[in-house]
């Protein structure tokens, strides 16, 4: 091993060697490199130096305007230092003097119709008194023979055209109380309702009830519609908003459809008393009752309490697109600016309306409909892509205790839509199980419904024997079913021999039979998988489109996410209110109690926002206004009228003297109600 150790040592000395005396050998025949050497001591350094380049600020700032207005001048120049607050550029404002003007105008115009209404009330009073005077002159005239019968009915005639003149508006303040106390009774029965609430409570005097019958309600009717109901709701909601300080930087709209039962044919539009009138017409019923006539109610209301503000009454058969600039351009002048948040649903989503909107310094949010490009493209996007997703709310169940999370997810679309707006995409929990749920269902549906075309199919007596039948029969078990998307029918045939005797007569042992054959036709239903995987993965999801910058994802939803508030308007109007049927056939006077409507629908809003404001203000999370006192957390204005509805007021008599008044006995609940609305017991207590 030694040995080895060595040799293997002394070898590699040896190549050691040799490799120096190469390179030295090398090094002895390289020629030498010039090199030059320089003394290194200070110098001056040059004061300047030129160089190119460009200047910018270390931070930016886009200015924008929340108005559309042409720059009229630039108070700046580049380089120029500015600070904090002061002006950089000043707008035209002779478009936004002209639409304040305007509002303006339209507001005093709503105050001086409502100091002509109360003027023409208090004449309407003096000229009841000055009536019964004359009567009551003339009458004691006529008994000692000094006047002629003809002066006595000119005096009676004058009394009742006095009287007619002043109820007027105790009819209608009478009809808007029994709407608002949701006791909504036909206009012939309103005499009978009026005796047996407090006469004080609805405006009326004691004696004053008989007089309210259904044609004199007609005709207060009627004069409302000839009335300017348009300046009489501005300053209904000028007042309101002003009284209850109601916020209206959020708008929401949405429409409805009143189905009315019954012809109408003389409500075709034309003016009656040259005033236009509506068309009740077959349209796009959302009451799901296409064979009844309707109207077009469109409403909006306040983010704050979901006050109502604004209500339009149109042609059954107007599409809601274009009714939303008229609407926008009528809250910019109630709102007096026209940079608050419009919402609306889908039909908002049209070029003209975004446009008008966006260019006049609006803002807005909608539903980006499912027939655009854009919507198309994500979804297609999302098949093999995960989009970022944020998630936004978290918070249980509100349908049942114990059920899946409702998780809201945002993202924001990269690609903007085509007129540059954002779009954000919204994914919600419970509404990706609801979409999962539908579309089993129907699926279930069409399965059973090929199901018995296949069993009848079989009978011996069926009549479909083309394909073209049959295929026509398939085709509208899927239609109905609405599952065409996800299932397809296979048609198969075949042929089946049928036997019949040669002539006619009983069978016997030497009868003949001839063989014929007969097409026969089998179905069955087969789900398309590939279209249900990729309809999953989009389920629960829906695009908004907004054109506000300013607002982050989440202040996006939460915005939309108050639209459902607003349905529920609509359900408390048809339902609670009990609008239809209107037991009315004038198209003239059903505008004029559509209006009386709004106004009870206003009155119910502020009750609701009145008092969960005082629950909030309080901390009081719910109150036991549900039968067996069960608790409720936000109470509804049915449920604080179901409070005081068994509240009654009793009077002894003694004959015709009144020897005792039983006020109402407030409970301790009753009291609460009232203090949180802000409403004193006395005024509740108050004797006529």
């Amino acid at each position: 091993m030694m040995k080895h150790s060595l040799a293997v040592l002394i070898g590699g000395i040896f190549l050691m060697s040799c490799a120096r005396a190469e390179h030295d050998k090398a090094t002895e025949t390289a020629p030498a490199i010039a090199v030059t050497t320089i003394t290194i001591a200070p110098a001056p350094l040059a004061s300047t130096f030129d160089a190119g380049g460009a200047v910018r600020a270390r931070t930016v700032a886009v200015l924008s305007s929340r108005i559309v207005s042409p720059i009229a001048e630039i108070m700046v120049k580049p380089g120029d230092r500015v600070r904090r607050g002061q002006a950089l550029v000043r707008l035209d404002a002779r478009q936004l003097d002209s639409a304040t003007y305007s509002a303006e105008a339209t507001a005093a115009s709503a105050l001086q119709a409502a100091r002509s209404a109360e003027a023409e009330e208090a004449a309407a009073q003096a000229a009841l008194a000055l009536a019964k005077v004359t009567h009551g002159r003339i009458a004691g005239l006529r008994e000692r023979n000094s006047a002629t019968e003809a002066e006595l009915d000119a005096a009676v005639a004058g009394l009742r055209a006095a009287e007619a003149r002043l109820d007027a508006a105790r009819a209608l303040g009478v009809l808007v109380r029994n709407i608002a106390l949701h006791d909504r009774q036909p206009v012939y029965s309103h005499v009978e309702w009026a005796r047996q609430v407090e006469p004080a409570l609805v405006g009326l005097k004691p004696d004053q009830a008989d007089r309210l019958n259904d044609d004199r309600v007609g005709r207060a009717l009627d004069r409302l519609f000839d009335a300017d109901r348009a300046a009489l709701m501005t300053e209904l909601v000028l007042r309101t908003l002003r009284e209850f300080q109601v916020d209206v930087d959020q708008l929401h709209n949405d429409s409805t459809t009143l189905t009315l039962t019954g012809d109408y044919r003389e409500a075709d539009g034309t003016d009656q008393r040259g005033k236009p009138t509506l068309q009740v017409t077959y349209g796009h019923n959302k009451d799901h009752r296409p064979d009844l006539k309707q109207l077009l109610f469109v409403l909006t209301v306040s983010a704050d309490g979901a006050v109502p503000v604004h209500y339009r009454a149109m042609d059954g058969n107007t599409n809601d697109s274009v009714t939303h600039i008229d609407t926008w351009e009528a809250l910019c002048r109630l709102a007096r600016r026209p940079d608050f948040l419009y919402v609306a649903d889908c039909k908002l989503c049209s070029k003209a309306s975004l446009e008008h909107i966006a260019k006049r310094g609006g803002r807005f949010i909608t539903v980006l409909p499912r027939n655009r490009r854009e919507d198309r493209w994500f979804r297609q996007f999302v098949q093999v892509n995960e989009p970022p997703w944020e998630e936004a709310v978290r918070r249980p169940n509100p349908r049942r205790r114990g059920g899946p999370e409702d998780v809201w997810k945002v993202v924001e679309a990269g690609i903007p839509s085509k007129e540059g707006y954002r779009i954000v995409w919204v994914w919600n929990s419970l509404m990706a199980l609801d979409d999962d749920e539908g579309r089993q269902a129907r699926i279930e549906k069409a399965w059973l419904g090929i199901e018995r075309l296949e069993t009848k199919l079989r009978g011996k007596r069926c009549r479909l024997r083309l394909r073209e039948k049959v295929e026509e029969a398939a085709a509208k078990i899927l239609k109905d079913a609405r599952a065409d998307r996800w299932v397809r029918v296979e048609i198969t045939e075949r042929l089946e021999p049928v036997f019949r005797q040669e002539k006619r007569g009983h069978p016997g042992p030497k009868t003949k039979y001839l063989r014929k054959e007969r097409l026969r036709f089998s179905v069955a239903a087969r789900v398309k998988d590939d279209v249900i995987a990729a309809d999953a993965r989009t389920d629960g999801m829906f695009p908004l489109i907004s054109n506000c910058r300013d607002l982050s994802l989440q202040q996006i939803l939460e915005a939309y996410k108050f639209q459902p508030k607003l349905e529920k308007r609509h359900e408390q109007l048809k339902s609670v209110q009990d609008l239809a049927p209107v037991w009315l056939k004038n198209v003239a006077r059903i505008e004029a109690l559509l209006f009386l409507y709004f106004v009870a629908l206003l009155v119910h809003a502020l009750l609701e926002r009145e008092l969960r404001h005082g629950m909030a203000r309080e901390k009081i999370e719910s109150l036991p206004l549900y039968p067996e006192q069960r608790d409720c957390r936000a109470p509804s204005t049915e449920r604080i009228l179901d409070l005081f509805a068994p509240l009654q007021r009793h009077r002894l008599r003694q004959r015709d003297l009144l020897v005792q008044v039983f006020e109402p006995e407030l409970g301790k609940l009753h009291q609460e109600v009232l203090a949180l609305m802000g409403i004193p017991v006395s005024a509740f207590r108050l004797r006529p």
